[in-house]
């Protein structure tokens, strides 16, 4: 008898160690890691100073909002995941998870991070944390069975974090805005690419993306090449603005040509190849941007 209780311990322990990081999925980690470095970017390019407590508050409760939302996102669409390769090994997808426990989950997580920002940041940045819950899990996670033009909804809960960061360090101006769009126009190229490399997924989940209703590619690519080219101006805003100095107006427009290069290049040829390189160059374009508007301050 004794014998078979290291066997039990070891596998309650495999069994509780998997079931915590089917929670941590429900977070989508990738993807908050990103609202953490926007929320920090935006924090820092206020330019008032650091302070760490300050800081540390509002990117860790944004990221706690953020996770929040992502697992009421998964809730909402685990009939989709279901029926999609890539997501279906989700925890509720693949029914290692049930709804009602996730639920609780969610609004814990999402509660914690407002009451975190609120306390350790201001009112102000937690409110813009909660309209990203919002927007994110009520509006445009069941507007994107719906319609194609969902993802300009979406964009709006993917850019706050950087205005939930300038919030908690300093009063909402212009250049707070400037960065908004920088991540609200960011986003299209890159969703639009990242569809077209999985249209097929999409399809079979029943999702009216453009990628999906468009077989031949022309109406992607004409959607491409025009958030690329709004893209390059609205870069440049934080430089016109006075958040940022010439060496960043130059980066920008640098990235943003390259990025409308490669739309072109889509554009002609309308490939899975094409879009992948479209994509993965929208993640390097990113963390550029952001390292240029932080060294080079007007």
């Amino acid at each position: 008898m004794m014998r078979g209780r290291p066997a039990a311990s070891t596998g309650a322990a495999v069994a509780s160690a998997n079931r915590f990081s089917d929670f941590v999925a429900l977070t989508k980690p990738r993807l908050n890691s990103l609202v953490v470095v926007t929320t920090g970017v935006g924090y820092l390019a206020a330019r008032t100073g650091v302070d760490l407590s300050v800081l540390a508050h509002t990117t860790i409760g944004a990221a706690l909002v953020a996770g929040g939302a992502a697992a009421l996102n998964q809730i909402a669409e685990r009939d989709l995941d279901e029926r999609m390769p890539r997501t279906r090994d989700r925890p509720l997808a693949a029914g290692r998870l049930q709804p009602a426990e996730a639920a609780g989950f969610a609004l814990l997580l999402a509660l914690a991070g407002l009451v975190q920002i609120a306390a350790g940041a201001n009112v102000l940045a937690a409110a813009l944390a909660l309209a990203t819950l919002v927007s994110y899990a009520a509006v445009y996670t069941p507007l994107k069975r719906r319609t194609h033009w969902a993802v300009l909804v979406g964009a709006v809960p993917g850019a706050l974090p950087v205005v939930i960061g300038w919030a908690a360090a300093a009063p909402l101006t212009a250049p707070a805005w400037s960065l908004f769009a920088l991540v609200f126009v960011w986003q299209l190229p890159h969703f639009l690419a990242l569809a077209w490399l999985y249209r097929d997924d999409f399809g079979r989940a029943g999702l009216p993306l453009l990628a999906v209703i468009d077989d031949t590619g022309r109406r992607t690519a004409r959607h491409l090449f025009a958030y690329s080219v709004l893209l390059v101006p609205v870069s440049l805003a934080p430089a016109w603005l006075g958040a940022a100095g010439t060496v960043y107006a130059a980066g920008a427009g640098l990235l943003g040509g390259g990025l409308l290069a490669l739309a072109c290049r889509f554009a002609a040829r309308r490939t899975s190849d094409e879009a992948r390189l479209l994509f993965r160059a929208t993640l390097v374009y990113l963390p550029l941007v952001w390292m240029l508007l932080l060294a080079d301050p007007a």
